[in-house]
């Protein structure tokens, strides 16, 4: 399978009835002459804004399939991009076939706890993105009701830059901003809400919509997986410290303490760091999912 997980760009597979026109961190993407996109997750990872030269064995697959699961759960909360599970085999279970959009250059994302970049901001000025918190919080303290946090999009090798709601009304109208955001929250409180009866905490998480050629706003890319999303252990969280997580935490700790100054291309992946990445993203499907990956 060449093309997933390269160092640097990677080389396009050649799939039949299918042109490849863009690479992303983690994604690459085809089209036909029907207009539709052939979404494929590879097993790429990505941290710090930079695509790591390490794969992560099955995690194209993983961030496909429980995506399938959490679109086909908020359905009632906001249409998706979807067209078909049926794809080339050669991509099978790591890809779907979904319709073109405008997408809104915004990442819009919500948090119910204070961690990340937003404990760094909160810091600083007792807010995020503009939400005015109470004092006295702790990284990993649960927020009395989840914020709206966008951020931009960037490309490959920039980073995300977080804004405050005003900014976002000025880059795409007041009544998107206002849409987007009601429904990024509706979408968070209710998989919140299923993770925390699976015994997870849904920390924060990051969605993108684009408008169909209907006038439709639409949810695209991914949903809720490990790698747009905070997932944490219910039953030892306690606020004051690093959680335990379902997400690329290790992958984030051993590139913190190997001194990468991030300005170089990164350190290959230890084999250890590697399967336990591994084996936390299969946790987090089957935690949450109820089935084995």
């Amino acid at each position: 399978m060449s093309g997933f997980g390269l160092a640097g760009p990677p080389q396009a597979l050649l799939i039949p009835g299918w042109t490849h026109f863009r690479t992303g961190k983690v994604r690459d993407l085809y089209t036909n002459e029907k207009q539709e996109i052939l979404l494929v997750a590879s097993d790429r990872i990505s941290a710090y804004d930079w695509v790591l030269p390490t794969v992560i064995p099955g995690k194209g697959a993983i961030l496909t399939q429980l995506s399938l699961f959490w679109f086909e759960l908020l359905e009632d909360v906001v249409p998706n991009h979807i067209i078909s599970t049926d794809v080339p085999t050669i991509v099978e279970d790591r890809a779907i076939i979904v319709q073109p959009l405008n997408m809104f250059e915004i990442e819009c994302v919500a948090r119910g706890y204070l961690t990340g970049s937003g404990w760094n901001e909160y810091q600083s000025n007792l807010a995020v993105c503009g939400n005015s918190l109470p004092e006295g919080l702790l990284d990993g303290s649960k927020l009395s009701v989840p914020i709206f946090t966008p951020a931009t999009k960037a490309e490959i090798g920039d980073h995300d830059i977080n804004i405050d709601f005003e900014t976002v009304v000025m880059r795409i109208g007041n009544d998107d901003a206002k849409t987007l955001r009601e429904i990024t929250i509706k979408l968070y409180d209710t998989a919140a809400d299923f993770a925390y009866s699976r015994g997870i905490i849904l920390a924060d998480t990051k969605f993108e919509f684009g408008r169909s050629t209907s006038g439709e706003i639409v949810l695209a890319d991914e949903a809720l997986t490990p790698d747009s999303s905070r997932f944490w252990e219910l039953s030892t969280w306690t606020p004051g410290h690093t959680q335990a997580s379902f997400d690329k935490q290790y992958v984030r700790d051993f590139l913190v303490a190997s001194g990468w100054d991030r300005e170089s291309a990164p350190p290959q992946l230890p084999a250890e760091i590697v399967e336990m990445t591994a084996r936390r993203y299969e946790e987090a499907f089957l935690r949450l999912t109820g089935s084995s990956f």
